[in-house]
Order: structure tokens, then sequence, then C-alpha cells
């Protein structure tokens, strides 16, 4: 059974100010219909608007010949445009390094065509901000592009944002993971991991945010484009690549437009788009070619994602091409404040290094409640592992208090020319994955059977596997 919303869930989707009598009848729809609600955030979420003055950031003193740091300048630029009350700063055609860029409200930063933000790769170019790194707040290094607590943002143009970051500068502090040894890391080299655990246990011990406080020494990597908390944000057009981490991670953003964007890079946890604690996001036209996750919906990590309590919810995502990754359109596993009412809607994902198609993870120390998953009209060329995949064993797995809830995922007109194995859906004992459907799939190519265990209420309507409608799933 799908779960459909509270009268008091959605008073509070409709905005605040409103009342039972003033919401339309098409609000309850998704009693019936849950892709109604998804008709309602493509309404509801409006890209800013800003006024027509234009700030060029050359006029500001910036050289676009990549050898001259330009920061001052474009700083200088965006505090003009926002004090006149905002409009357009824009960056011409030409080559021009910088560090991190901070936007302000009611600016749009514009990037012309033949335009290149490269971004440093000298750390002391970004000062310690507040921010959140794998799921957890904590003062770091600034991401290469932030705005914290602004409104009426942008990032546009058909210019690119190059984080040049390689074997030889930022990926190296992944350090060794899994065993093995990579993105330029080698034995006796500085990494991440250590203060990866001090950052893990100060969120455990409730440490105040203020005193978690990383940056030169601790190698943990910036984010590349991040809005904190911050309403009515646009990213348009533009190219990122090369990031030393997330690509797009908005955190605690509300109304949020990602529109036509590339994403290409393969370094160490590059994922594509990381919508974190996100209430109401359209994700449309976008091609990612990752390494790692596509598109990951999180909402915290552990202790501090069930402090903060802030669910993802309301995203919508359609019209994208997803090509190399670990999944297509992800949930987790930085999940700990749950997720609920994820769309996403004709999407092409094609390449035998995309793992998965639909991913869920998640494991006993995250827990978090996730549910109402709709997917419709999902083109898959092939995938390396499996069409969908829910998995309660990922990292630490059953080792925790935090129970894991999946309910009310449906999959519908999902076609996998090479799938693999249709699915593989690991829940854990006491904690089952719960209420998937799947509807009018055509699966082929697979060669392996799937995999269930502590997975309940799989249903499946018009299913086909290479080729023959099938009632069940054979499964190992």
């Amino acid at each position: 059974m799908i779960a459909t919303p509270s009268r008091r869930e959605v008073l509070h989707y409709a905005g605040a100010g409103a009342t039972a009598a003033m919401l339309p009848h098409a609000a309850f729809a998704a009693e019936t219909d849950p892709w109604c609600r998804a008709s309602e955030i493509a309404a509801r979420v409006r890209p800013p608007t800003f006024p027509a003055r234009t700030f060029d950031v050359v006029a500001h003193g910036a050289k676009g010949d990549g050898r001259t740091l330009c920061t001052a300048a474009i700083t200088s630029a965006i505090t003009a445009c926002s004090q006149a009350g905002g409009g357009r700063v824009l960056v011409p055609a030409g080559r021009f390094l910088t560090g991190a860029v901070h936007l302000k409200s009611n600016v749009e930063l514009h990037l012309a065509d033949g335009a290149t933000l490269a971004f440093s790769t000298d750390p002391a170019d970004y000062p310690m901000v507040f921010t959140r790194w794998e799921g957890i707040e904590l003062i770091n290094y600034s991401p290469f592009l932030y705005a914290h607590g602004q409104k009426n943002i942008a990032l546009t143009g058909r210019g690119t944002l190059d984080g040049q970051a390689n074997a030889q500068h930022w990926w190296s502090w992944k350090g060794r993971w899994g065993g093995t040894i990579d993105h330029g890391w080698r034995e006796g080299m500085p990494d991440q991991r250590k203060s990866r655990a001090i950052l893990f246990q100060m969120a455990e011990d409730a440490v105040p945010v203020e005193k978690r406080r990383f940056g030169d020494g601790h190698y943990l990597r910036p984010s590349f484009v991040q809005p904190y908390a911050c309403e009515n944000v646009l990213i348009e057009g533009v190219r990122l690549i090369n990031s030393p981490f997330w690509n797009i991670h908005p955190v605690l953003c509300r109304n949020v437009t990602l529109r036509n964007v590339r994403v290409e890079g393969h370094g160490p946890n590059n994922d594509g788009c990381d919508p974190e604690s996100v209430d109401h996001m359209l994700i449309e036209g976008c091609m990612f070619d990752t390494g790692d996750d596509c598109i990951a919906v999180n909402s915290g990590r552990n202790a501090d994602g069930r402090r903060l309590a802030a669910p993802s919810q309301n995203i919508l995502i359609r019209n994208c091409h997803m090509k190399e990754g670990h999944g297509g359109v992800v949930v987790g596993s930085q999940i700990s404040g749950g997720a609920r009412w994820v769309f996403a809607e004709k999407c092409r994902m094609d390449s035998p290094d995309l793992w998965y198609a639909i991913r869920f993870k998640n494991n006993a120390l995250r827990g978090g409640l996730l549910e109402n998953f709709h997917y419709r009209d999902i083109d898959v060329g092939q995938v390396g592992r499996a069409a969908i995949t829910c998995d309660f064993n990922y990292e630490e797995g059953g080792n925790g208090p935090f129970k894991p809830q999946l309910r009310n995922i449906v999959v519908e007109r999902l076609r996998a020319k090479k799938a693999v194995r249709i699915i593989d859906s690991q829940g854990l004992p006491g904690a089952p994955v719960q209420g998937i459907l799947l509807r009018d799939c055509d699966f082929g190519g697979v060669t392996e059977k799937s995999i269930l265990r502590h997975t309940e209420g799989l249903r499946l309507d018009n299913v086909r596997v290479n080729g023959r409608v099938v009632e069940a799933l054979e499964a190992a």
C-alpha cells in the first residue's frame, strides 16, 4: 500500500500560511496518483530572477590569462552587484584562475561561452567555513563555489568550472580505500583516514560544530559547488570537470533548480549531485559521467543526521542522462535524516561502468525512514551489476542499533537491454525492505539470478525477463 501524505504534511508542502480551505483538491491527489505530487513539485520549484544589471569581473581587475589569481576581483564584482541590489556578475571568455568564490543574495554568476573558472590547487586559497562533509557538520576548507544562508542565487551560462583536481592535487588525499591504492596516493603520503574517523567520533560525542575544526593538515577535500541553507537556487547550463570531491552539493536548501548541467569527472567520490536535506528540487536535462554515484539523495550521517532531523523530500529528476557511475538515481548512504517523495522519469542510463540504475544504500548505523519513491520511463542500455539494488549491508551493515526502513518503491516502464541481474535487495533481520512494485518493465541480458534477502512485498505486474513474461523472479 502506498503511504499518503497527512493533512499536516500537505499543509507544510503547500507553504507557510496555507490553510486546508486554501488547498486545491489536487494537493490530496497523491492518495490515488503519486505523480500528481511530482507535477506540483515541478510547478512549485521556480528559478530566481535578477535585476538587469551586469558587473564584468574584468572591470574589477580579473585577467583571463589562466595565471593571474582573480579571487579578489571576482569577490569585488559580487560585492558590488549585491550592494547595488542584485544582478549578473559576468565572467567573459577566457581562463580565470581563482580561489573560493562566495555568492551573495540576488546575485547570478554567469559564465559566458568560452569562459572557464579554473580553481586553484593551493588549499590556502580556500578559507575555513561552516560546511558539511560526508553528512557531518564541521569547519573546513570552503567549497570552491559556496553560499551560506543566501536567497536568490544562480550559477548560469555555457562556460566551464574546472576544479583542476588530479592525482597530484586533491585526489590523493582519499588515501587507501578498500585495499586499493589509486588516484595518486602511495604508502607514506598523507590522507584523510585519520581525520575522517576523528570527525565521525566528534559527531557521535556531540562535540559542538564550532569545535570541529579541520582544514590544514587534515586532508578532508572540499566540495565543488555547495549552497548551504539557501533558498531559491538555480544552477543551469554550465559544465563541471575535475572536482576534488562531491560536485554539486546543496545542503538544507529549499527551491533548487539544476538544469542542463554537464558533470564530468572520475576522481574519488566525484558524485554528480548530492541533494542533502533539501526540500523541493528539480533536476532536469543534466548529464552525469562520474567516478561515483550520479545523483545521490542524502540527509546527514548517523548522530548528526538524527540531530538535525531534516529529510530530503519533494525531489523530481527528469530527462537526465547517466553514463559512468556507481549508481544512476541513488538514495543514501548519508541518510539518517530520512528521505521521501523522490521521483525520476524519462532518464537514460547506459555504461558497463554504471553499477546500478536505481540504488538504495543504508545500514544500522545510519537508520532513517526512506519511503515513497517513484520511477518511470527509465531506459537502460546496460549496467554492470544489477538494474535495482536495495542494500542495508553498505559499509557497517548490521553493526548498529538504528534499524533502517525502506518502503514503497514503484518502478514502472524500466527497460534494460543488458541488466545482468534484475534486483539485489538485501535488508537486515528485523529490518526488511518493504513494498517494491515492478510494473510494465522489460529486463534483457539477464544472466544472474536476483538476490532477495529480508525483503517483503515484492510484486510484479507485466514484467518481462529475457523476452518472457514472469510472475516471480528467480532468486539465488
